[in-house]
């Protein structure tokens, strides 16, 4: 397992590049094909993200990957059964966490881009109900490729993004097990807690060079 959270932080990148779609598109594979292109663009070009720019590679992910992202239906997979034993508020702190935390580890992948590729396959439905999954593989420079499968279903009539499977290893279900341990030992406000601390700890970078 945790062989597959390494690479799933070598993978967060790309992982995350399809996510930042036009309004104009409508279907998940062009979603996924259109923007990756465009973001490994940016990522190859962009000197303060290949420098190590967290706070830039943040900014980055809040305005053009996290409106994509259903961040309340990934928590709730994440906390699994635990999230019924959650008041709303409680919910909206355990959603607002777990975004702070997912965009923190997003953007420190984000900044160790080194020239992947990838190759994409038409989507397919998937088990949801009017969803849809969209499978590629990412091409590493003398490495083995890694599947990477998305998960989207719409809100609001947008395609959203509630789940990414690595080499069919869920990423939510990553962290179902320890979320359950926290949530044993006190509930969504022990939960809550222990992400809060996480995340104090894990402040951004400036980019190398001093810059804020």
């Amino acid at each position: 397992m945790i062989r597959q959270l390494r690479t799933c932080l070598v993978c967060l990148p790309l992982m995350l590049a399809p996510l930042a779609l036009h309004a104009q598109e409508t279907s998940p594979d062009a979603l996924v094909k259109g923007v990756t292109e465009d973001v490994l663009t940016v990522l190859r070009e962009d000197k303060a993200l290949q420098g190590g720019d967290q706070r830039k590679a943040m900014t980055l992910i809040e305005e053009k990957i996290g409106p994509h992202f259903d961040f309340p239906r990934m928590t709730s997979l994440a906390v699994g059964q635990g999230w019924r034993q959650a008041a709303p508020e409680q919910r909206e702190a355990l959603t607002r966490e777990f975004r702070t935390l997912l965009v923190r580890t997003y953007a420190n992948a984000l900044t160790s881009y080194k020239n992947q590729t990838v190759s994409y396959k038409p989507a397919t439905p998937g088990r949801e109900d009017g969803g849809a999954m969209v499978r590629t593989q990412i091409n590493q420079p003398g490495g083995q490729p890694i599947a990477v499968d998305y998960r989207l279903a719409k809100n609001s009539g947008a395609w959203k993004v509630f789940d990414v499977s690595i080499d069919n290893v869920s990423l939510v279900t990553n962290y179902r097990g320890s979320f359950a341990t926290e949530m044993s030992k006190g509930g969504p406000d022990a939960l809550i807690r222990t992400l809060q601390e996480k995340n104090r700890g894990a402040a951004p970078k400036p980019a190398k060079g001093g810059n804020a």
